[in-house]
């Protein structure tokens, strides 16, 4: 059951033993109020960091996020779970929050006629409306909590690309320091082709996102990602290893590589096998370089956009006020017939006179029923 689920009925049951238990385990300070507007909390705390795992269907995030789960739980970090993914079967881990337990995906398909990739948005879409409540949730339970791991859809551009993908990366980024640790395939990115990709794909999540980039090697105890570091690092190294591709696709690489270098020089990286579970401790090494960047610089420019979205918001206020005084002056107060749509000048009148006709018919009626009396 659900965090959100399992909040609801110990509202309504009794205090058990173990609900003593769990409750001796979760944060004792008060929970902050929520708010309706997300950008809310201008004193964001060093903890818990929040982690959205997002990347292509099939790289592993779903398997990488278990090891993670397992990781931390050999290691003594305090970590809570969030699955996004409505379309999973089974999960191999256990979730805190799941969006499964909230809306069902299936159902959602059939009442709105809707295929996966739409059945997936809308459910994400749903989800996000109450997405207030898991900040809420999490929130309570802050000061216990070192992490907060977030699986996301198969579909990453039902994520990244969405409206509901940026109100929740919002709403963790204005309360929580936050980063994006995106997945690669490390076997299928050996060719130089499908590395850019990946790397065009990376630079496009920084920049809608706006948050701390990782850039995570996953199954390098199939390939090693080390030739992947050669190439963010060496220019001519991936210029050699493009050199016996005569595409066209290997010239675009070739220019797209000169205007990247800038782009990987403030990259963090870092190689994990979610089988075997090697580079754990370089990851959360990196999480935690990320977390301080967060903190250092993202959060100054977020605070920026904060204070340039109220302002945006009181102008609009203002705008709408002085409109509506200026209509209030030139009406001074009488009442005003809207057209309900355009109309030709010839049928001005004609409407005019229709409107007189039906006052006299009204003022005759009103006479007749005066004499009545």
């Amino acid at each position: 059951m659900s965090e959100m689920a399992s909040e609801a009925e110990n509202q309504k049951k009794p205090s058990t033993a173990s609900n003593d238990a769990e409750a001796s385990t979760s944060s004792t300070a008060s929970p902050s109020t929520l708010a309706a507007n997300l950008y809310r909390n201008p004193n964001i705390k060093r903890k818990p960091v929040v982690i959205i795992v997002v990347g292509m269907a099939g790289n592993g995030k779903t398997t990488l996020l278990h090891r993670l789960v397992a990781h931390t739980k050999m290691s003594r970090i305090r970590e809570y779970v969030l699955n996004l993914d409505p379309a999973v079967m089974t999960l191999p881990f256990a979730a805190n929050i799941d969006i499964r337990d909230t809306v069902k995906y299936k159902e959602v398909m059939k009442e709105f006629n809707l295929g996966p990739n739409g059945g997936i948005l809308t459910s994400l879409n749903l989800f996000a409306t109450k997405f207030d409540e898991v900040i809420g949730l999490v929130e309570k339970r802050a000061d216990d909590l070192d992490n907060v791991l977030v699986d996301t859809p198969g579909q990453i551009e039902i994520f990244t690309w969405s409206a509901s993908g940026a109100i929740i990366t919002e709403a963790f980024a204005s309360t929580f320091p936050t980063l994006v640790a995106y997945v690669i395939d490390t076997p299928r990115s050996t060719s130089p082709s499908t590395f850019m990709s990946n790397m065009l794909y990376a630079c496009s999540i920084l920049y809608k996102t706006r948050l701390p980039l990782l850039l995570v090697f996953n199954k390098i105890d199939v390939s090693h990602h080390q030739f992947a570091l050669e190439w963010m690092e060496d220019f001519d190294a991936f210029q050699a290893a493009i050199e016996n591709d005569k595409s066209y696709t290997s010239d675009l690489s070739r220019s797209l590589c000169l205007v990247l270098d800038e782009f990987y020089q403030n990259l963090r990286s870092v190689g994990v096998s979610a089988v075997t579970g090697a580079g754990m401790d370089e990851f959360f090494a990196a999480v935690e370089a990320s977390a301080d960047e967060y903190m250092e610089n993202y959060r100054v420019d977020l605070e920026k956009r904060r204070a340039e979205k109220e302002r945006l918001e009181e102008e609009r206020k203002k705008a709408e006020m002085e409109k509506l005084r200026k209509d209030l002056e030139e009406t001074r107060g009488e009442r005003v017939v809207l057209s309900s749509g355009p109309c030709k000048e010839g049928d001005t009148e004609d409407e005019e006179d229709e409107e007189q006709e039906i006052l006299t018919e009204e003022e005759e009626e009103n006479e007749e029923d005066d004499d009545e009396y």
